[in-house]
């Protein structure tokens, strides 16, 4: 199963933008780390929300309530593969500073 085939093509964008909104929020420091991930959760609902209301027709009820859960929807998903994709990176360079820390303690 690849979750990217369940995120529109055009929202794909996001999980960057995410990304780097979660990195700023990181480096000003005035925000607990716990809470980043429900903040990028949340700005991930707004923009997916902003575009799917945009591009999409909005002739009946039943056509504003599809809109809306498919908005929330692909907001969820993009703000869980921004924040995985964070993970994953941190676990790369934990992975290459222990083998630096090993390396050089081996050597000694």
């Amino acid at each position: 199963m690849d979750i990217l085939e369940y995120i529109k093509p055009e929202l794909l964008i996001l999980i960057p933008v995410l990304y780097i909104i979660g990195m700023g929020i990181k480096k000003a420091n005035f925000i607990a780390n716990k809470w980043i991930p429900l903040i990028l959760g949340g700005c991930g609902i707004v923009l997916s929300i902003i575009y799917v209301l945009s591009t999409s027709p909005l002739n009946s009820v039943q056509t504003v309530f599809m809109a809306i859960f498919t908005a929330l929807t692909q907001g969820i998903l993009v703000s869980g593969v921004s924040v995985y994709a964070n993970q994953i990176f941190k676990q790369f360079a934990n992975k290459d500073t222990d083998k630096e820390e090993t390396g050089n303690t081996e050597q000694k």
